[in-house]
């Protein structure tokens, strides 16, 4: 009696240690990160969204649906958190009317003059989604795609790693790209982006994060903010927004080598500013002692938050949210208005294919294509 009853009691014990054990959790204990749906495509596959947060408190969430960053609650001066990126509550608002909000951008950020660019002696032509050119990856970019998600956790901090497998002949690029996307949430409060890329087919590339910032916690716009950019030069742009050269930044309304006030020169009667209708130009990086360059700072005084990019990119476009118009209402019912943010996105330059002056875009098989780029919050 004595063995059988010990056997009844190690038969319970092992099923109640599966039951704890062995069911499904949203949680991940060992990689610092939750779990949980976001929602369904209209193919019945499910968006996952994926939450990360470090011992600061400060938390962001990423869903599979385009590598979209859907939050990002960084501390002010006073230590409260909130959430400094654009966005929206549902899934089904980001893949109705997503102007980039938080996403991956790729094959190729920014603009291809005329959607053509020649490779190898043969000419590529993409789709014409913007002013009669070709932007950020076409009409299914990488911010249209489901992604790879596996979380996990290292020395410093905890991250997902995200990947896709862009098809020879998506949107209308050569070669089979995989792309590997690394989000890292940092214990000093940085987020980390690195990207690396393999093809089998000689290709271009250019990827870039296309987040929304406004520092105030959505109090205001971004008018008020203070940008300082580490660039003596810019790219000057047609009516289309296609780069024609390279210019300094000495006497424009482009002069951002000390911090200044956004709204400082955003309306003076300049060509390029209504070719743009504010800043929607790419900085070239001044170059430093070190592959990973400070790019740019901001700096929004009420609430004391300081955003510095680092990257190892040439060039980083500031987009001064010109083209918000109020006609969106994103999280917590809020209303975006023009300006209501601003997107820094570190990449190589615009229209690179079809300029043989600006660093190359061209990434050949048995190449990697590598990038990285920090986003590091403080307050001062």
């Amino acid at each position: 009696m004595a063995k059988s009853g010990f056997s009844v009691f190690l038969f319970l014990s092992l099923i109640g240690w599966c039951i704890n054990s062995c069911s499904p959790s949203t949680e991940n204990q060992s990689t610092g990160s939750t779990m949980r749906v976001f929602g369904k495509m209209s193919d019945g596959r499910e968006v996952k969204a994926y939450v990360l947060e470090n011992s600061n408190g400060m938390q962001m969430e990423v869903i599979s649906y385009g590598g979209i960053i859907t939050k990002l609650l960084v501390p002010d001066k006073a230590g409260k958190l909130e959430d400094v990126v654009l966005g929206y509550d549902n899934l089904q608002s980001y893949i109705d009317n997503n102007p980039y909000f938080g996403a991956i951008i790729g094959r190729y950020g920014n603009r291809i003059a005329k959607g053509k660019f020649s490779l190898e002696g043969q000419e590529y032509e993409l789709a014409i989604n913007n002013i009669g050119n070709h932007l950020h990856g076409g009409l299914v970019g990488f911010d249209k795609v489901l992604w790879d998600v596996e979380p996990f956790v290292n020395k410093q901090g905890s991250g997902l790693v995200l990947s896709y497998l862009s098809e020879d002949g998506e949107e209308g690029y050569p070669g089979n790209l995989k792309v590997d996307i690394t989000y890292t949430i940092g214990e000093d409060n940085t987020l980390d982006i690195a990207y690396a890329a393999t093809t089998d087919k000689t290709t271009v590339i250019n990827l870039t994060q296309h987040s929304y910032f406004n520092l105030s916690g959505m109090k205001e716009d971004i008018l008020g903010h203070e940008l300082e950019l580490n660039s003596s030069n810019y790219l000057p742009v047609d009516s289309t927004l296609i780069p024609t050269g390279e210019q300094p930044v000495a006497s424009t309304p482009f002069d951002f080598t000390s911090r200044k006030r956004i709204d400082q020169d955003i309306a003076v009667d300049d060509q390029q500013i209504n070719y743009g209708g504010g800043f929607d130009h790419c900085w070239v990086i001044d170059e430093g002692d070190s592959d990973l360059k400070l790019a740019a700072t901001l700096f929004h005084s009420q609430s004391g938050r300081k955003m510095e990019v680092l990257t190892t990119e040439p060039g980083i476009q500031f987009y001064s949210g010109n083209f918000l118009d109020g006609s969106i209402t994103g999280k917590n019912g809020i209303v975006y208005d023009k300006r209501f943010a601003l997107c820094l996105e570190t990449q190589h330059f615009p229209d690179s294919p079809n300029q043989s002056n600006f660093p190359s875009t061209v990434l050949s098989p048995g190449e990697e294509y590598t990038s990285k780029t920090i986003y590091k919050f403080s307050v001062e």
